[in-house]
């Protein structure tokens, strides 16, 4: 390999996307890998780049977290349309609901960082109340599973799917703060049968 061919290799042409995608992934694989904030001249060094060549396909490190919270709305959303269009049991399809939340974020440990907020606490204001909307239209959509039960649950399903979300949001967060070590699914089908869905004993 001589001097000239790195940097004709480095200039190599990347399909339309491709440079985007790759900045997305590697904020992604960062939040994994790195608790600290994440800056864009780490980015940039990261993929061996220019911070200038990064704002050519985002404005901002603001529209690069936005790009993350597509991906994340994207998945998930679509995971909920589909398990909705299942012919299980409402019930069976709320805990569907509950428990692809907690994979999700164990498939995505980066990504939990940006569901918990850690990722964006020094970041534009609007990115949190973005993954607020998100956490609210999966509480909704449970809610929506919940009131279709055949039968009554322990708690009125608004009740029901508020406590659901806080367990999942509290599993995220307990996946984030120890480097992503306890899993977000441990023990989760069985605590989520006995929290939410396990009806009361016959007299």
């Amino acid at each position: 390999m001589t001097d000239v061919e790195e940097p004709e290799r480095s200039r190599k042409r990347l399909k339309p996307g491709e440079r985007k995608l790759q900045i997305l992934q590697a904020i992604a694989a960062m939040l994994e890998e790195e608790s600290e904030r994440i800056t864009t001249a780490g980015l940039a060094a990261r993929l061996q780049v220019s911070e200038a060549a990064l704002y050519r396909h985002f404005a901002s490190k603001a529209q690069m977290y936005e790009g993350l919270l597509e991906f994340i709305e994207q998945t998930i959303f679509g995971l909920i349309n589909q398990i909705d269009s299942e012919p299980d049991p409402a019930e069976h399809k709320a805990r569907s609901i509950v428990l692809m939340l907690l994979n999700f974020a164990e498939t995505n440990p980066g990504m939990t960082r940006v569901l918990t907020g850690e990722a964006l606490a020094y970041e534009n204001l609007r990115l949190q109340h973005r993954v607020n909307q998100l956490i609210d239209r999966a509480e909704a959509s449970l809610r929506q599973c919940l009131k279709l039960q055949k039968e009554p649950g322990l708690l009125d399903p608004t009740l029901q799917a508020s406590l659901a979300i806080s367990f999942v949001q509290g599993r995220w967060l307990r996946f984030s703060k120890t480097a992503f070590r306890a899993a977000p699914s441990e023990s989760a089908e069985a605590i989520v049968e006995a929290l939410f869905f396990t009806k009361p004993a016959a007299d």
